[in-house]
């Protein structure tokens, strides 16, 4: 079987770390006698340089034609999702479609996907932080802001900067096996698939509310007291308003209910605590305020798709390695 031909579009602004993501794991994948699955090759709407994100210069030889004779093709994060894909990327990416090859789009990449048309009535996801713009921009598209990747037929796209290496060791599973990404997760040091998705890595900004409602005050002190009793009755009580009144307030400053907003804040406390100590989950869980290692994993599986025990794992393997390599590092 011959190597399978790999399109990536690079353009003035590109990422260089999504522009190297395709040709370091796609490129690592093997088959047993050491011979690469796939052929990594670069092309862009007008051949010549172009200037990465990081200031380096890159000089691009091959155009769009190159994406006629790809197996697959990927689109790095859009440099600015305002700016819509030109005609000529689109009519490109509309033919490849046409003959059902598999077209990628990483992160913002997603967006010039939906430019093309390629996105409507499949399942498509992006950053998290680009998520009201993209379903906004294209309603036709069932938008999945949780997932770190998705695929739809010939279409994938993934979250944000990092859940570009799980999409491509995602192709590869899909394409050559759990075997083939397994090794090449192994050579690239990274989890052959992470659980949960990209809602663990979704900022939760405090709420810039006026002091003279008392609810900054107010969410401060529940944050501080997070295992306490924060009963309604509580918070209106510290807010110095009736329970109505709170609840209306509240929902009409944040956007969501108490409740919500608690099993939120709390989650987030048990994240910090599963990352930071050793503490059994039953103890997070009464820490955090969930009283139960039951509800706090009820609430971490909604919230974040996966168990406590295994943000933990993730994590806490991302904490050893790099003190490991700053151990090496002083040791020299």
């Amino acid at each position: 079987m011959g190597s399978i031909r790999v399109a990536v579009l690079a353009f003035d602004g590109v990422s260089l770390f999504h522009l190297s993501v395709p040709g370091m794991v796609l490129g690592t994948a093997q088959s047993g006698s050491g011979e690469p699955h796939y052929k990594v090759s670069y092309c862009a709407v007008t051949p010549g340089m172009v200037t990465t994100d990081q200031g380096v210069g890159l000089e691009v030889k091959q155009g769009l034609e190159l994406m006629a004779s790809a197996d697959v093709i990927v689109i790095p994060a859009w440099g600015d999702q305002s700016v819509s894909a030109c005609p000529e990327l689109v009519e490109a990416l509309q033919a490849a479609n046409s003959t059902g090859k598999l077209i990628v789009g990483l992160c913002l990449g997603a967006f010039v996907l939906g430019d093309a048309g390629l996105l409507d009535g499949k399942e498509a996801t992006t950053h998290w932080a680009a998520r009201d713009e993209f379903a906004q921009r294209f309603p036709n598209v069932r938008f999945r802001p949780e997932v770190l990747y998705v695929s739809a037929d010939n279409i994938v796209t993934s979250a944000g900067t990092v859940a570009a290496i799980d999409c491509c060791l995602h192709l590869i599973r899909e394409r050559l096996g759990a075997d083939v990404a397994n090794r090449t997760a192994k050579m690239l040091v990274t989890p052959p698939h992470r659980q949960g998705g990209q809602a663990q890595y979704v900022e939760y900004p405090v709420p810039q509310l006026s002091s003279e409602t008392h609810l900054s005050e107010v969410l401060t002190w529940a944050r501080m007291n997070l295992s306490g009793d924060l009963s309604l009755d509580v918070l209106a009580e510290k807010a110095k308003m009736s329970r109505r009144t709170f609840t209306r307030r509240f929902k009409e400053t944040t956007g969501t209910t108490v409740s919500k907003w608690l099993n939120s804040q709390r989650v987030a406390r048990a994240q910090e605590l599963l990352e930071t100590t050793d503490l059994p989950v039953e103890c997070v869980a009464g820490e955090a305020g969930f009283g139960t290692a039951l509800s706090l994993r009820q609430q971490f599986s909604a919230q974040l798709g996966t168990s406590p025990s295994e943000y933990r794992r993730m994590f806490c393997r991302e904490m050893h390695r790099a003190e490991k390599t700053a151990e090496s590092l002083t040791s020299k």
